[in-house]
């Protein structure tokens, strides 16, 4: 029988998964997504990035870089959305974030890889911190723009020949899980009117 800290997933008793967020971070809204596309439950465990929450002495021990995302699932600390994605999509195979199809697999991970090296980490707020220092405040927000810009223009041309109802079809896979918070972020957060066709 399980315990009070399991869960039972697809007939099998598993741990009760653990959370580390920050309710704006883009990389810890994507886990939050495949999280509940894999119907899992989880406990949120808020790290207030503003606040510096994340250089606790207790949360470096989980992740030495201090960012968010974390999972702990009981001994396995994963603090990468990408590799906290593939962890739960190999353990917890219900709801597939992949295709089976070797192509849109590809292309999926070129769609997930614009966005966590070529859009994302440009608006990271450490990054945008020490571009706010070392020139002004008004340039972090031109620096942010520019790059987010830049990104979505490269997805439109990557996904033109591979979406449909969503990125890379007619299902919810990875690309979507990277997509959508960076889309609600550059409009939201960084107000930018973006002219997407496409996405």
């Amino acid at each position: 029988m399980a315990s009070e800290s399991t869960v039972l997933v697809a007939g099998q008793a598993t741990s009760k998964l653990q959370l580390y967020s920050y309710y704006r971070s883009s990389c810890a809204q994507r886990v939050r997504i495949a999280l509940n596309l894999k119907g899992l439950k989880y406990e949120y465990k808020a790290i207030n990035l503003v606040k510096g929450e994340q250089f606790s002495p207790e949360f470096s021990k989980l992740n030495p870089l201090n960012f968010v995302p974390v999972l702990v699932d009981d001994d396995v600390v994963i603090s990468d959305s990408l590799a906290i994605i593939l962890y739960l999509e190999e353990k917890y195979p219900q709801h597939p974030l992949l295709p089976h199809d070797i192509k849109r697999k590809a292309i999926n991970f070129q769609a997930a890889n614009v966005v966590f090296s070529s859009i994302q980490p440009f608006q990271n707020l450490i990054i945008l911190n020490y571009i706010e220092e070392k020139v002004n405040s008004d340039e972090k927000l031109v620096w942010a723009r520019y790059h987010i810009r830049k990104g979505f223009a490269a997805l439109e041309k990557l996904l033109k020949d591979h979406a449909g109802k969503y990125a890379t079809g007619d299902e919810v896979f990875l690309a979507d899980l990277f997509l959508a918070p960076q889309l609600s972020g550059a409009v939201n957060r960084f107000k930018i009117d973006l002219v997407l066709p496409l996405l």
